[in-house]
């Protein structure tokens, strides 16, 4: 795996909360739900279960699913799965807010989803709506 080819990073003038707004906005007009909406603030998560970070902590990790997509792909090969569902991370660092999203090569999915020949294309496809859909929100 490779840090700059598989690991989407780009930055965003937008606070946290509005760049999560505004990406739920653009992922829905998409077509896509966020699975994890009353969740995805880790603040929250971890201090529900224990977890002790600072006031400032900020990280979303934002779990994206297109439902009318998954569900006829797993239904054609439940091995997919282990590729399903995306993470799109927003957090701040230095003022500023940053956005990861880790994707993976038709390469790299047909490793882990070996003999699954329409698979690599198709994930690669919703990896590139994803980022767009990144693009659009920040």
């Amino acid at each position: 795996m490779n840090r700059s080819k598989n690991l989407y990073m780009v930055e965003s003038e937008k606070a946290v909360d509005q760049f999560v707004e505004d990406f739920s906005a653009v992922a829905e007009k998409n077509s896509f739900v966020i699975n994890n909406a009353d969740s995805m603030m880790m603040k929250l998560t971890f201090r529900e279960h224990g977890g002790e970070v600072p006031d400032d902590f900020d990280l979303h990790m934002i779990q994206v699913c297109k439902p009318t997509k998954a569900d006829k792909s797993l239904t054609f090969n439940p091995e997919r799965c282990i590729l399903m569902p995306k993470f799109v991370h927003v957090f701040s660092e230095n003022g500023k807010t940053q956005v990861r999203f880790l994707r993976y090569g038709p390469e790299h999915i047909n490793e882990m989803v070996p003999n699954d020949e329409r698979f690599p294309e198709s994930l690669s496809q919703t990896f590139d709506t994803i980022c767009a859909m990144i693009e659009e929100a920040r």
